[in-house]
């Protein structure tokens, strides 16, 4: 038996015509006609009483179409959760990020995911950019989300957003009169930043 026999045989009891329910399924009414005869030839029953008024259900081809419904419907519900699962659209999303993220992109990030996909599950892990490329690397984790670049994910990394951070400098130093400085201008400068990294609290 092929499962397109269930559906072909469904079609046929929606319709209680072989010629409307081959229009349907866009194939030959003989064509039908003969799967169905093939079909109650295995099942060694007859599933349905051909008339000039049409086609209907025996007693034992309504059983037959009760079960192929329940059949057809968990392999199609099955299907479908397979095809969001690899989509990403269901499932659970583990999100590894960097401690130092600020706080606002980041939630409405999140927050927009949660809207476009609310059948993810998702997990954050909270760690150091480091740790968080190597949980990648070992699957651990999903996604990484890291305020800097890794030379060996380069082809497999996407910028989300950019931020300003503060720089503070003394009082006399050229650049403090200036509204905004570039990160080139700094180049000559010696920074003086946290451990953990960029953090707003640090």
């Amino acid at each position: 038996m092929e499962f397109r026999d269930l559906r072909w045989a469904i079609a046929a009891s929606q319709h209680r015509s072989l010629r409307q329910a081959a229009e349907t399924l866009n194939i030959k009414q003989s064509t039908l006609s003969r799967r169905l005869r093939n079909l109650e030839c295995k099942l060694g029953s007859t599933l349905f009483e051909r008339t000039n008024g049409g086609t209907r259900p025996t007693i034992e081809g309504q059983e037959f179409l009760d079960a192929a419904r329940r059949v057809v419907g968990e392999a199609d519900a099955m299907s479908a959760r397979l095809k969001t699962r690899s989509r990403g659209e269901s499932g659970r999303l583990t999100i590894g990020i960097h401690t130092s993220l600020s706080a606002g992109n980041l939630r409405a990030t999140l927050l927009e995911h949660r809207h476009r996909f609310p059948d993810v599950d998702r997990q954050l892990v909270d760690g150091a950019s480091d740790h968080l490329i190597s949980d990648l690397a070992s699957s651990a984790v999903d996604v990484a989300l890291v305020a800097e670049p890794n030379p060996k994910w380069s082809d497999r990394s996407l910028l989300l957003w950019s931020e300003r951070v503060v720089a503070a400098l003394p009082a006399n130093h050229p650049l403090t009169g200036r509204g905004v400085v570039h990160w080139g201008e700094l180049r000559r400068e010696s920074l003086l930043m946290s451990q953990r990294g960029w953090d707003r609290n640090s």
